[in-house]
């Protein structure tokens, strides 16, 4: 029974902790949030043109894999910002994205 009791006091320790944590963090991303969302839209723009540019030969796994840390912030953006239409597109590229991360680790063949 002491045990439960520890291991139960640990848990709610360590839920305070990453409450805190998430916390710190989202006011971290309030206080940026035009940056964020920039530099979110740029990495983007860059995957993009190396796919443009390299076409079969860009390197898909570092492309799909920069496309969705891109999508993630600028999802956490639009979230912060209660922004539905951006939330539900950017959320749609993180499954895009996990899904080209799958793919172009051989994974799955297509």
């Amino acid at each position: 029974m002491h045990r439960l009791f520890r291991s139960a006091s640990r848990d709610a320790w360590m839920g305070r902790l990453s409450m805190k944590m998430f916390r710190w963090v989202n006011e971290t991303v309030n206080r940026n949030l035009r940056t964020i969302e920039m530099v979110g839209v740029l990495m983007r723009v860059f995957s993009f043109s190396l796919v443009s540019w390299l076409g079969p030969n860009s390197p898909f796994l570092f492309v799909w894999s920069f496309n969705t840390v891109d999508a993630i912030m600028l999802s956490w953006c639009s979230i912060l910002r209660k922004d539905k239409a951006y939330t539900i597109l950017n959320v749609f590229w993180i499954a895009v994205g996990v899904i080209g991360i799958v793919r172009a680790s051989g994974f799955i063949d297509p």
